[in-house]
């Protein structure tokens, strides 16, 4: 079983690469390839082929893939770079910590 440490929605923060610093939001997870899609990160373009009539193609900028282990979750209480830490809740759920602040979310 592959899991990460980020989930879909979460802000995260790039730690390496020409991105490296932007903060954006998860916009999908890929735990089998170890890789998350981060909105307005490591834009790539794309050649798109015109599928239907009357479609127009041309080249298309998208947000590319990158290793979950070059993102960190931002604390939302905090506003800070944080590892997370588990516990299980009152209702006997898991719940992620803020090392840093405490906060669950």
């Amino acid at each position: 079983m592959n899991k990460l440490h980020v989930k879909t929605g979460d802000t995260v923060a790039i730690l390496s690469g020409k991105d490296k610093g932007k903060q954006g939001k998860v916009l999908e997870v890929s735990p089998k390839e170890q890789k998350v899609i981060v909105e307005g990160c490591n834009m790539v373009t794309k050649h798109v082929k015109p599928r239907r009539q009357g479609e127009n193609g041309g080249i298309v900028k998208a947000e590319g893939a990158l290793y979950a282990s070059k993102v960190n979750l931002v604390c939302p209480k905090c506003g800070k770079t944080t590892r997370t830490a588990s516990k299980i809740g009152p209702d006997g759920k898991k719940e992620r910590l803020c090392k840093k602040c405490g906060a669950t979310f």
